[in-house]
C-alpha cells in the first residue's frame, strides 16, 4: 500500500488518485495513518466480504462448524497452527 501524506494529496491529488486506482493508499497526517483511499471496485468488494458474516451463538451453529471449531481448539492447545 501506498503511502501519502495530507500535504501530499493537496500538491499530487492527480497522482494520488491515480495509484488508488491501481492498489489502496494511505492518506498519513502527523506521520499517523488516517484514511485509506481505494477504488470503488475494491470498496464493493470489501463491503461484500462484509456482508456474508454472520452473528451467531454457540446454540446456533450448525453442527458441522462447531466440530470445525473444536478441532481448531484442540490444535491450537496442542501447539499446532493448523488443525
Amino acid at each position: 500500500m501506498a503511502d501519502f501524506s495530507t500535504s501530499d494529496l493537496s500538491r499530487r491529488s492527480g497522482d494520488i488518485i491515480a495509484e488508488a486506482l491501481r492498489r489502496p493508499v494511505t492518506i498519513t497526517q502527523r506521520h499517523k495513518p488516517r484514511l485509506v483511499l481505494l477504488s470503488i471496485e475494491d470498496y464493493r468488494q470489501l463491503v461484500a466480504r462484509g456482508e456474508t458474516r454472520r452473528v451467531g451463538t454457540i446454540d446456533t451453529i450448525s453442527d458441522e462448524r462447531l466440530a470445525e471449531f473444536e478441532a481448531a481448539l484442540d490444535a491450537y492447545e496442542a501447539g499446532d497452527e493448523s488443525p
